[in-house]
């Protein structure tokens, strides 16, 4: 029987990282006198990687912002970020012992962020997490990125999955929209930076804590 391979999100999915972003956000745009951030804005700010977070931040805030003032800012936001790292940033409750039970079953985790490698990377790493996955791809790892379904399926080649017998768990529509167009199962987690509700985002299934995430509920899910 062909072994499922179970592709998680990382922020918001995975773990709660909103207090670093926001701190680390606020640092950059403090370099142009803006205003500070909030964890409300949060979700209509993230998903799409550090320099797109940083470009909405400024149009968030009304602010001019010219291309080649980009690296830069993206430079200020990475070496805060790294420097902190992983600062309040934590597994949301029931993780662990999810994945814990899923590895057991015999199923291949693997990870699929829009995140800079760089970032989630160590991120995972200090956290004692890294040991769960056989892959984990961050927004630079290919060419492409979620919502592009290539970027989940890269992501199962790279850890030895099947491409026929995956699921996809996020919080946003980048990552339910990336499963939907690969159609590809996925599970929707409240609990994250959607900017809208997790039942609008039109997942195969949502749950509410990660203690839902169940063998069984894979089997039912990637029949």
């Amino acid at each position: 029987m062909t072994t499922t391979t179970i592709v998680f999100d990382l922020d918001g999915t995975l773990i709660d990282t909103a207090p670093d972003l926001v701190e680390s956000l606020n640092h950059t745009i403090a370099a142009r006198d803006l205003d500070p951030v909030s964890y409300e804005d949060l979700t209509h700010l993230v998903g799409q990687g550090a320099r797109v977070m940083i470009q909405r931040a400024f149009a968030l805030r009304g602010a001019p912002l010219a291309d080649d003032e980009v690296p830069g800012l993206l430079d200020r936001f990475i070496d805060h970020y790294e420097a902190g790292m992983p600062g309040k940033s934590h597994p949301y409750p029931g993780l662990i012992e999810a994945l814990g039970r899923l590895k057991s079953a015999g199923y291949v985790l693997a990870v699929c962020t829009n995140k800079m490698e760089r970032l989630a990377l160590p991120l995972l790493e200090r956290l004692e997490l890294t040991h769960h996955f056989a892959a984990i791809a961050g927004g630079d790892t290919f060419a492409f990125r979620k919502p592009d379904p290539e970027h989940i399926l890269a992501t199962v080649d790279r850890a030895g999955g099947n491409r026929a017998k995956v699921l996809m768990i996020g919080d946003s529509i980048n990552d339910i929209l990336a499963a939907r167009n690969g159609g590809i199962p996925s599970i929707a987690v409240p609990f994250g930076y959607s900017d809208v509700a997790v039942d609008a985002l039109g997942a195969t299934h949502v749950i509410g804590h990660f203690d839902e995430l169940t063998v069984e509920l894979v089997e039912t899910l990637t029949r």
